[in-house]
């Protein structure tokens, strides 16, 4: 969840520090820290975002060319200045960052207090900080050494970048199950979370595989050995990402910025995979693996929050189209189950980051029974599409918003592809419904950037209901995953409660809750069950529910009962999530710009959950 940054090299590092910070705030912004080696360490720590910790630091010369970064989303122990990393070892000598949780802390930090160490906060980081130092003075190791026995005896997860004030020409880095990737400049190395710190910089990285330790020496070698003591040859790769694609540009926010990148992102998830004209779909990570997926007993979609709302969607993409048997499970909840998965089943994993903590665990699990695993991943070179046996990149670009939008949409249309893919290939879809259905996807980029023209319409709207305490989302059909992520983005950014139900359950419950308070968010552009949304509808403004209905075009029935309607373009059911989603986006945005909520870091969130 944190955000690591580190640089050793010729230059100033503190600018760099700062500026990478800034990048990977979204994965955290409790608080943030910097440490700077210049003969003496000086380090610097505050809670808030990266912004309070300038101001901190203030007009102080911090000079030095090796340093480490970190801005952290909480886990042991509250925000504060204390908490904030980097953390000191006892006697001075080394300063560590830390992605990750360590869950044997409590059992290490009693036996180093045993040995004299003294705390000063609640994390579990310093206590790695003290176990590293304490193995580096009882054995008198190298910094690289001390670090590789002391991860022997955690337990956890962890990401980390750590320097010795006496060996200031070295960082040693390391990694399990928490990103961490290199950067290879001229003359110079920088470490992060992710790419966004080092795109600036340099095009050249090395991606750490777990258990691997990285020694980073200032005269240009990069050594890699695993936690055993093997020396590992590094993969160089090749960046492919752009400086503007990680900036705002013209938007107010990121999330606006995302929301109006979908006719792009969805465009740029079906290049080179789809042809109308000429009739035919492709799904490269389909076709390595055909026999398994012709084979295969059942899907099995694991994911966490957005993502499992995609696997939702999926989930009725697959039944219906391809009529194979999917069951969608929180990556959380499968791999602490005992599930029954075999060689026979394919487990489709969906994450935007490729490094969801609970995701990779029941990957991991299904790997262990012998599954077939596929990723659906946005971030190229992740642990994900590393650890799957094949899959497909949704290419949205860089999501820096922490609540997801164009990575939803970018997973619903790569299950889309999968579903008419596999239908079409097992003769279950005909071919002029097949040919329809591409002519109709090839339509969705273009009917997305309609819908944003609504922006206005849709931000009068939600100025009726920003005052709101409560909200309700009825769906149906492809619409009801399409209701929970509506109430979820709303939950995450503007911080009012909301529920997603499907539209029928209403009476069994929900339909207590409704007064002239409660805005009810109708998605009601499914015409299977039109009807019966009509019914649902009713049934609210009985009650003196206040309407909003997402409707089709031209649908008059509604729009003479909904308090108010947003018209979008029809297209076929099983694509409607495609565009039903879209104003949902808009209306959470506005609400919680509405309501002095900070859009791109809500409270309490971060982007990529790497720890459990």
């Amino acid at each position: 969840m944190c955000g690591i940054v580190a640089y050793i090299g010729a230059k100033d590092a503190y600018p760099i520090l700062i500026n990478g910070l800034k990048r990977l705030e979204y994965r955290g912004y409790d608080s943030s820290g910097v440490a700077v080696l210049n003969g003496d360490l000086q380090v610097y720590k505050k809670k808030g975002k990266v912004k309070d910790l300038e101001n901190h630091v203030g007009h102080d010369r911090v000079k030095g060319n090796i340093g480490i970064g970190h801005t952290r989303w909480a886990t042991h122990g509250k925000p504060n200045d204390v908490n904030a990393h980097p953390h000191v070892s006892g006697n001075g000598r080394l300063s560590l960052i830390h992605n990750g949780i360590i869950e044997n802390y409590v059992p290490l930090k009693e036996a180093l207090i045993k040995l004299g160490h003294t705390f000063e906060s609640d994390t579990d980081t310093e206590v790695m900080t003290h176990l590293i130092e304490e193995i580096q003075t009882r054995d008198n190791l190298p910094l690289d050494e001390a670090v590789r026995i002391a991860l022997t005896k955690v337990v956890g997860a962890y990401a980390i970048v750590i320097l010795d004030k006496e060996d200031p020409d070295v960082l040693v880095a390391a990694r399990k199950a928490s990103p961490l990737v290199i950067g290879i400049g001229k003359d110079e190395f920088f470490v992060a979370s992710d790419a966004s710190p080092i795109i600036e910089h340099t095009k050249k990285v090395v991606y750490l595989n777990d258990e691997e330790i990285a020694v980073i020496n200032r005269n240009g070698t990069l050594t890699i050995k695993n936690i055993d003591n093997q020396v590992q040859n590094p993969f160089i790769e090749e960046l492919d990402l752009k400086l503007d694609a990680i900036e705002k540009g013209d938007y107010d926010s990121f999330m606006l910025k995302e929301i109006f990148e979908q006719p792009d992102s969805i465009l740029n998830c079906m290049r080179g995979r789809i042809s109308a004209e000429e009739g035919w779909i492709k799904v490269g990570g389909i076709e390595t693996k055909m026999e398994e997926f012709l084979s295969a007993r059942r899907f099995i979609i694991a994911a966490c929050g957005t993502s499992w709302i995609a696997g939702l969607i999926g989930e009725y993409l697959f039944e219906e189209l391809a009529r194979i048997s999917v069951e969608v499970e929180y990556a959380s909840e499968l791999r602490y189950r005992n599930p029954i998965i075999d060689e026979k089943d394919i487990v489709i994993a969906l994450s935007q980051s490729g490094e969801t903590a609970d995701t990779m665990a029941a990957l991991t699990l299904a790997k262990e029974k012998n599954a077939t695993l596929y990723g659906i991943v946005n971030a190229v070179g992740s642990s994900i599409a590393r650890l799957t046996h094949t899959g497909s990149y949704i290419h949205a670009g860089p999501e820096i918003g922490v609540a997801s939008t164009k990575a939803f949409t970018g997973q619903v249309t790569m299950l889309t592809m999968m579903a008419i893919y596999l239908g079409y290939e097992t003769g279950r879809i005909p071919r002029p419904y097949y040919i329809q259905l591409l002519k109709e996807l090839e339509e969705i980029p273009g009917k997305v950037k309609k819908i944003l023209e609504l922006n206005e319409q849709i931000k009068a709207i939600a100025h009726e209901m920003k005052d709101a305490t409560n909200a309700l989302y009825l769906g149906r059909g492809y619409n009801f995953p399409v209701a929970l992520e509506g109430a979820l983005k709303l939950k995450e950014i503007s911080y009012i409660h909301a529920e997603g139900y499907p539209a029928a359950e209403m009476k069994h419950g929900p339909i207590a809750l409704i007064d002239e308070n409660m805005p009810v968010i109708v998605i009601a552009t499914n015409i299977s069950a039109h009807g019966k949304m009509v019914s649902n509808i009713q049934e609210v403004k009985a009650r003196k529910g206040k309407v909003i209905a997402i409707i089709n075009e031209g649908d008059n029935t509604i729009k003479e009962i909904a308090d108010f309607v947003i018209e979008i373009p029809e297209t076929d059911e099983p694509l409607t999530p495609l565009l039903s989603v879209v104003p949902l986006q808009l209306l959470s945005y506005h609400i919680a710009i509405m309501r002095g909520c900070d859009v791109d870091q809500p409270r309490n969130l971060a982007k990529s959950v790497t720890v459990e």
